[in-house]
């Protein structure tokens, strides 16, 4: 990872797994980590071994290089998610296809970041995808944005649930990747206020957390490019 700028240790102890080919690249992650007060209970170079390990590893957040030489990124995402109970992803990879976001995010992944990312960039999506968030390299939720508009075949538009100005607007929001906090001072309402909108919003939509907005989002045209 580049830079050298402190990652602010409000970590929990959370528990990281690092899954990449490269050794050079995989340890240095792995140090960043450490160093930023996370704990590393594995560092592995392929998929199958990654699956192997992943349920003693217990891992909170799965670092996860899109190529292996053994599995596809996909289909480690898809083997973690049936193997770790509530174990969420973020891609760390060095393609910004849009096909390849598209294929690791419909798989499961929670985030997808590019390897030129600066280390504090990183460690900062390492701890917002263990809180839950939606975490994507700037421009990248984006590029995918017109591929999940055409491939979207959910219901017509006319049987969807109907959300409220403010609903969607604060969903729109929260799909571009903004916290609750940075919602409620954008729109000059409180954290409370957010947080009720967000989980009418879920209710509504029978959805269960901001990763499934955000694709709820982005299949629907709601979360714009601008």
């Amino acid at each position: 990872m580049t830079g050298a700028t402190d990652h602010t240790r409000d970590t929990v102890t959370r528990r990281v797994m690092v899954v990449d080919d490269h050794p050079m690249w995989r340890e240095g992650v792995a140090r960043d980590l450490t160093e930023a007060g996370y704990l590393v209970t594995a560092a592995v170079g392929e998929g199958v071994q990654a699956l192997r390990v992943a349920p003693a590893a217990a891992p909170d957040v799965v670092v996860l290089d899109l190529q292996l030489p053994d599995l596809s990124g996909v289909d480690v995402i898809r083997g973690l998610l049936a193997t770790v109970p509530g174990v969420r992803i973020l891609m760390l990879s060095a393609s910004g296809e849009q096909q390849d976001v598209l294929d690791a995010v419909k798989a499961g992944a929670n985030g997808y970041l590019i390897k030129s990312a600066g280390r504090a960039e990183f460690l900062d999506a390492v701890r917002r995808t263990a809180e839950g968030d939606a975490v994507f390299t700037a421009g990248l939720a984006g590029l995918v944005l017109g591929e999940y508009r055409r491939l979207a075949v959910g219901p017509a538009a006319d049987d969807r649930p109907q959300l409220t100005d403010r609903e969607t607007e604060v969903l729109r929001l929260v799909a571009k990747g903004l916290t609750y906090r940075q919602v409620a001072d954008r729109l000059v309402v409180s954290h409370r206020t957010v947080q009720n909108h967000v989980q009418n919003t879920l209710g509504k939509l029978q959805l269960h957390n901001r990763v499934e907005l955000v694709r709820y989002a982005l299949e629907n045209g709601i979360l714009s490019t601008d």
